[in-house]
């Protein structure tokens, strides 16, 4: 008989320790959800359209999305269909476009996702680029894009195909093609 009070008690002191963990984990959990913020929009635009001068008053760089979405939690923003012009002094800007975008808090990383279309057109003395890839990482700053995905390049008739580039976009411009670097070049008589 005093076995089984004593099976009794132990059962129900178990009981009582599992209860008390599984309350204290509860408790836990839901001040980690009070505690950690929400990545939640505090205001959102649309039909953007922003123009950034130089110390000369000239246009520097334009970006343009059908919407953009701030977030108060880490002041990143999302764009949605984004469109950025890159001004260069004596040649054609640069245009480039992609399906989304995420701008950093900070302002230093812009991530175009989806398909990349980046063109410049043709000018006395300059030839026209046509650059299709996908998910390309920009620092606005600096002007300098680079992807990791595909890359097609055309200019005249002329072709280049590669995976993954970097790109400085200030003079003197440089193209690098990262690996599988596969070219056509038509020969002018």
């Amino acid at each position: 008989m005093t076995e089984q009070k004593n099976l009794i008690i132990g059962g129900m002191l178990l009981l009582l320790v599992v209860v008390t963990l599984w309350i204290a984990r509860q408790s836990m959990q839901e001040e980690a959800e009070r505690t950690t913020p929400q990545h939640r929009v505090d205001y959102y635009l649309e039909g953007v359209d922003s123009t950034l001068m130089d110390l000369s008053g000239r246009p520097s760089k334009r970006l343009v999305a059908n919407r953009m979405t701030h977030f108060m939690d880490d002041d990143s923003t999302e764009l949605e269909s984004p469109r950025m012009t890159l001004y260069d002094l004596d040649r054609p800007p640069w245009h480039v476009r992609s399906e989304t975008g995420w701008l950093s808090g900070d302002g230093e990383v812009l991530l175009l996702q989806g398909e990349v279309k980046i063109d410049r057109f043709a000018a006395p003395g300059v030839r026209p680029m046509h650059i299709t890839t996908r998910d390309l990482r920009v620092q606005p700053r600096d002007n300098y894009v680079e992807t990791d995905a595909e890359v097609h390049a055309r200019s005249n008739q002329d072709r280049i195909d590669a995976k993954g580039m970097q790109i400085w976009l200030q003079q003197p411009i440089r193209i690098k093609l990262l690996a599988n670097v596969r070219g056509h070049y038509e020969v002018e008589p």
